[in-house]
């Protein structure tokens, strides 16, 4: 007999924690459409070329590659032999897989947008919620599944777009409870100079992978990683003096406009940060130059969602601009820009904090006891009466001993229950217990509907 089990960093989501999670979701779906966004859903799996080399050498490792079909057939027993030395060799091999499990949801949507360019409507403007799989270790707020819910805009190189989207951050994290988040902003333009004058351009990877790690690994391992990466101690003084950057945003446009006085594509990164913070109306908003999002794709603005800081956890969104995008798939030239909210990192903030409504998780409003063939008769005509006016109610199937049915509330946090006996039938009455209080009140049929609203 085989025990049951999960795979590591995969869950099963209960009643109530579905409800939870359904609050936030459409929290932040009611947002996304509120700025005119529209949605999009794409397989779970993509051909394996679309998504390896977009990630970063960090990122392709954490790609669920699917193995082919048939390779358990003894006339393939060579080929995957073959593959299967390639993929230990470190390179990839069509004989083994040739899909794979989406890791996010940009790279499939600049698919699709290279796809369908012909006949969008651009600027094009989409949300997507959608799970994604990474073969990463699994530790709180780090899951192998988990719900990625993005909004992206594709067609305009305008900055109103992130203003936008700084707002859209405030919004939905105002309506669902987390007024002392915190939205860090930098820009790659900002990390390309940098780079340049820290070894060359073509040390910006080297040197954005690294910073990413700051946070988790400090700046000595950091300035270690860098000396590995062949950047010498001048340039990896002049990078600690840019993570060293601190104060308010003024100040820290003050110091980064000193170091890099005389690159051009760093004064680029210095106005668009200016203009963001000129315009957005979200007061959360700091820059964060030791921000790098260790993505290729990333061009302009980057964004990180931060939880409060007394919450143990990392980043609860985050994104950027990423202008050439669909040129990986043969479509140069679409601007692009998006976000993401990381809706298993804000459960778990939200149940921290205990900012979830106690009436999220209660699908029925009301429960009907059971007391007897005319009494369930009559209780069956009143439940489709309240369902008709979306009250959700429910009826104990079975008659038995009334405690028993009060119990069965009870652990269902149903708030309501409607009893109806020989009395109430003949007074065409029925009993209302509000459970939360202790309160009962005879109420009649043609009133149930009425005072059920009024209470709920």
């Amino acid at each position: 007999m085989t025990k049951p089990s999960l795979p590591q960093g995969t869950r099963d989501f209960a009643a109530a924690t579905v409800y939870k999670r359904n609050f936030i979701l459409n929290t932040i779906r009611s947002v996304f459409e509120l700025y005119g966004f529209e949605p999009l859903e794409t397989p779970a799996m993509e051909n394996l070329d679309t998504l390896m080399g977009k990630y970063g050498e960090e990122g392709d490792k954490l790609i669920f590659k699917i193995l082919n079909n048939g390779l358990n057939d003894p006339k393939n027993i060579d080929k995957a032999t073959e593959g299967f030395e390639k993929l230990m060799a470190g390179k990839n091999s069509n004989q083994l897989t040739e899909r794979a499990l989406k890791y996010d949801l940009t790279i499939p949507f600049a698919r699709y947008v290279a796809m369908n360019v012909n006949t969008l409507t651009l600027p094009y403007k989409r949300y997507q919620i959608q799970p994604v799989w990474r073969a990463d270790r699994p530790q709180r707020g780090r899951y192998r599944e988990f719900t990625q819910c993005d909004a992206d805009i594709v067609g305009s190189a305008s900055l109103v777009n992130e203003v936008d989207f700084c707002n859209i951050y405030d919004r939905a994290f105002t309506k669902l409870g987390l007024t002392n988040y915190e939205l860090k902003i930098n820009s790659r333009k900002i990390l390309a100079a940098l780079a340049e004058i820290s070894g060359g351009v073509e040390k910006m990877i080297d040197i954005t992978v690294a910073i990413d790690k700051l946070d988790k690994i400090g700046i000595e391992k950091v300035k270690e990683e860098l000396n590995t990466r062949g950047i010498n101690e001048i340039n990896i003084a002049t990078i600690e003096t840019y993570l060293n950057i601190s104060g308010s945003n003024a100040d820290k446009i003050i110091a980064i406009e000193i170091l890099l006085a005389n690159n051009e594509i760093g004064k680029a990164g210095i106005e668009e940060l200016k203009y963001i913070l000129a315009n957005a109306s979200n007061t959360n908003v700091s820059i964060d130059f030791t921000l790098a999002r260790g993505l290729n794709y990333y061009t302009g603005i980057i964004f990180e969602a931060k939880a409060p800081a007394d919450v143990k956890m990392g980043s609860i969104g985050g994104g950027g601009r990423y202008d050439n995008l669909t040129g990986m798939f043969g479509v140069p030239n679409i601007a692009g820009v998006g976000i993401s909210f990381g809706i298993d990192r804000i459960y778990d903030v939200l149940e921290e904090l205990n900012l979830f409504s106690s009436s999220i998780a209660n699908a029925a409003k009301a429960i009907f006891f059971n007391l007897g063939e005319t009494e369930l008769n009559t209780a069956m005509q009143l439940a489709n009466i309240l369902r008709g006016n979306n009250i959700a109610c429910e009826i104990y199937p079975e008659k038995v001993k009334i405690d028993k049915q009060f119990k069965y509330a009870d652990k269902k946090e149903i708030p309501f229950a409607i009893i109806i006996g020989a009395k109430e039938l003949e007074n065409k009455t029925c009993m209302v217990k509000d459970l939360r209080k202790g309160e009962q009140v005879e109420i009649a049929y043609n009133d149930l509907t009425n005072y059920l609203n009024n209470k709920l």
